[in-house]
C-alpha cells in the first residue's frame, strides 16, 4: 500500500520536510537499492515510520489499528487461523458495533485480500491500516498456543528420535526426527523474537537457551543422547565437518520460516562434556535501521551525521560484544550509500548483505583476515571502508594510514567508553601524533531494553532509586548539577512482551567528536584519560548514563536497565 510518487512528493514539499530534488534523488536511489521509497526516507531520517503510517491513513481514509494501545480478545484472534493472518498480513482483533469484523492489515486498500476475509469468515469486514509494528504485535497473540505446539512437536520427535537407532553421523543428520528437532528450535526462537539460540552440553542433559532482548532465558531440557545428532544436524546445514570434534567451526544456512527467511550464523566449540553449538538468527530481508530507530538522539545524530560525511579520517564505534556496533555501522553504510562513492567492507562475519556495498568475508584458512583483507581493498579504489574490527597493531596501522590518505574508514574497536578508544590505539603501536591526525568521531553504545508499549506505565521514583541515580554520577565524577528525575517509566508486564515488561532493544550513546584542541592535548606529551574525559565533556560530551537518563525520563527505557548496563 504506497501513495504515488507525486503525490506522496506534493505532501512532503508542502509540509517543507523535504525539496523536490532531493525527493527524486531518494526516489532515484530506492530504484537502485531496490527499495520501498518509504522506507528509504524512513532510514535516512527524512520521516519517522509514525508520521508515514498517518499519511497513508488520511490518503487513504483507514484508520488506524493501534494495536500496541490494546488487549485482543482470544475468540477474535482465531477468527482467522495463524497461517492465513501471516500469509495475509492480516490480524482479526475487533467486533464492530454492526457485527462486523475488525481487521487490522498492512494494506488496507488490498480488494483481493478484503473479499477472501470476507467469504472465509461469512461477515462484512472493515480493514484498519496497521503499521509493521502493529502486525507484529498482533501476530504474538498466536505466540503462547506457537510455544506450546513448538515444545510439544520437539517432545514427540526427541521420544521418536531414541527410539530410532541410526547407524553414523550423517545418517544421524538427516533422520527425520532430528531434521523436526531443528526446525522447531529455530521457528520457536523466531516466533519468541530471539538473537540467539545455545545448545549447551551438560552432564546429565542438553540445556536449550534463547537470548531474548538482550537477556538469556532457559527454554528446556533435552535428553543427553540426542545430542550428537542435533550437533551433526546443525553441522550439516553450516556446511561444517561432520566428523571433526576437537576444534572450533564456523558457517551459516539459510531457513525459510512462512514467508520469511533468515539467516543463521553457526559457530561450535568443544567443551568440557562436548560440543556446544550457538546459532545467530539474523533477518536476511532487515532493511537498515535509521538513527533514530536505533535510539539515537537528535543531538547525538547530529555529530554523527557531520562527522560521516567528511571525506576523510576515521569513526570508531566501541563498545562490547553485542552490544549493537555492527547494527549501527550498517546504518551508516546506508546513509552513505549512494552512487557517486566505492563502498568496500572487510568482516567476520558478513551479517546483512547490502545492495551496492563491496563485501569481503574473513577467511583466515585461505589468508584472508583484517590486515591482508584491507590491503588488497585498498587497491580498489574505494571511498568508504568499514573495517569490522580493529585487533591487532597491523590492522590498525593499515587502517590509520587509510583514513589519512583520503578514505573514510568505519571501524569498531572493544572499550568501555568513548575516551578510552585513544590509548587502545595508542597501545596498539600508533604514535599519539597519528592518532589525533587520523580521529573523526568516537561513538561509544550499550543495548537497553525498550518499555513494552502494551503495558507501559509512569511512575514517581522512590529514595532507594535516587540514591543509585546519585551515586553513580559521583561515582563517575560527572560534574554537573544532579536533578534528581521527577517521573519514570516501566513495563508492568503483559502477554505481549512475556510479561516482563521490555520488548525490543535500543542504543545508550556517548560520543566524541574530535576537534582540533582536542587533537593537540592527545598529540601532547602530557596525555592523561582522565583529562581527555574532561576535555570532551567540556566539549559537550554527554556519557551513556547521562543518555540513558534522558531515555528513561523519555519512557524509551527502564532505569534500572540503564544502571545494568552500565555497570556491567
Amino acid at each position: 500500500m504506497q501513495i504515488p510518487n507525486e503525490n506522496l512528493k506534493e505532501l512532503l514539499v508542502k509540509e517543507g520536510l523535504i525539496k523536490a530534488d532531493d525527493f527524486d534523488q531518494i526516489v532515484a536511489e530506492s530504484k537502485r537499492m531496490g527499495h520501498n521509497i518509504a522506507d528509504v526516507m524512513i532510514s535516512r531520517g527524512v520521516i519517522t515510520k509514525d508520521y508515514f503510517n498517518e499519511l497513508l491513513a488520511n490518503y487513504f481514509g483507514a484508520a488506524r489499528a493501534n494495536l500496541s494501545s490494546q488487549k485482543i480478545d482470544d475468540k477474535i484472534l482465531n477468527l482467522l487461523p495463524e497461517e492465513i493472518s501471516r500469509e495475509k498480513q492480516a490480524v482479526a482483533f475487533k467486533i464492530e458495533p454492526d457485527s462486523s469484523v475488525g481487521i487490522a492489515m498492512s494494506d488496507p486498500g488490498n480488494l483481493e485480500t478484503i473479499e477472501f476475509l470476507k467469504v472465509y469468515l461469512r461477515k462484512e469486514i472493515r480493514p484498519y491500516l496497521a503499521s509493521d509494528e502493529d502486525l507484529n504485535i498482533g501476530l504474538s497473540f498466536y505466540t503462547r498456543k506457537g510455544t506450546e505446539d513448538y515444545r510439544r512437536i520437539i517432545e514427540e520427535n526427541v521420544a521418536e528420535s531414541l527410539r530410532s537407532k541410526v547407524a553414523g553421523e550423517e545418517a544421524a543428520a538427516k533422520d527425520l526426527p532430528i531434521v523436526a528437532i531443528v526446525d522447531n528450535l529455530v521457528n520457536y526462537a523466531f516466533s519468541s523474537r530471539a538473537s540467539d539460540i545455545h545448545l549447551e552440553i551438560l552432564e546429565d542433559n542438553l540445556l536449550v537457551r534463547y537470548r531474548i532482548d538482550g537477556v538469556l532465558r532457559e527454554i528446556m531440557k533435552l535428553p543427553k543422547d540426542v545430542h550428537p545428532s542435533l550437533t551433526a544436524r546443525i553441522k550439516l546445514l553450516a556446511g561444517l565437518k561432520l566428523d571433526e570434534h576437537n576444534r572450533p567451526q564456523d558457517g551459516r544456512f539459510r531457513q525459510n520460516i512462512g514467508k520469511d527467511f533468515i539467516d543463521i550464523r553457526v559457530s561450535i566449540i568443544p567443551t568440557f562434556y562436548g560440543e556446544k553449538s550457538e546459532m545467530r538468527l539474523l533477518a536476511a530481508t532487515q532493511r537498515p535501521l535509521s538513527f533514530e530507530e536505533l535510539g539515537i538522539l537528535e543531538d547525538t545524530a547530529k555529530v554523527l551525521n557531520e562527522n560521516i560525511h567528511k571525506t576523510f579520517g576515521m569513526v570508531l564505534v566501541c563498545g562490547p560484544t553485542g552490544s549493537g556496533k555492527s547494527t549501527t555501522l550498517y546504518s551508516v553504510l546506508n546513509v552513505l550509500n549512494k552512487t557517486g562513492v566505492n563502498i568496500v567492507t572487510v568482516e567476520d562475519p558478513v551479517e546483512y548483505n547490502i545492495k551496492y556495498v563491496n563485501q569481503v568475508q574473513i577467511n583466515p584458512a585461505a589468508g584472508i583476515t583484517f590486515a591482508s583483507g584491507l590491503r588488497s581493498i585498498l587497491r580498489q579504489d574505494p571511498n568508504i571502508i568499514l573495517v569490522g574490527e580493529v585487533r591487532d597493531g597491523e590492522t590498525a596501522d593499515i587502517a590509520v594510514n587509510a583514513a589519512l590518505t583520503g578514505h573514510l574508514m568505519l571501524t569498531t574497536v572493544h572499550t568501555n567508553d568513548a575516551p578510552t578508544a585513544v590509548p587502545r590505539l595508542i597501545d596498539m603501536g600508533i604514535p599519539p601524533f597519528l592518532v589525533s591526525a587520523v580521529l573523526n568521531l568516537i561513538l561509544a553504545q550499550r543495548l537497553v531494553g525498550k518499555i513494552c508499549l502494551n503495558c507501559i506505565g509512569s511512575y514517581k521514583p522512590d529514595k532507594v532509586t535516587l540514591e543509585l541515580i546519585k551515586r553513580q554520577f559521583e561515582d563517575m565524577k560527572l560534574e554537573v548539577e544532579y536533578k534528581p528525575p521527577k517521573i519514570l517509566y516501566k513495563g508492568k508486564g503483559c502477554p505481549q512482551c512475556g510479561n516482563i515488561g521490555l520488548k525490543g532493544r535500543i542504543g545508550i550513546y556517548e560520543a566524541m567528536s574530535v576537534d582540533d584542541e582536542i587533537r593537540k592535548y592527545i598529540a601532547g606529551p602530557n596525555f592523561s584519560l582522565d583529562e581527555l574525559r574532561k576535555l570532551a565533556r567540556k566539549k559537550g560530551m554527554i556519557s551513556m548514563f547521562e543518555d540513558g537518563l534522558r531515555k528513561a525520563e523519555l519512557g524509551m527505557t527502564t532505569i534500572d536497565e540503564v544502571l545494568r548496563v552500565i555497570r556491567e
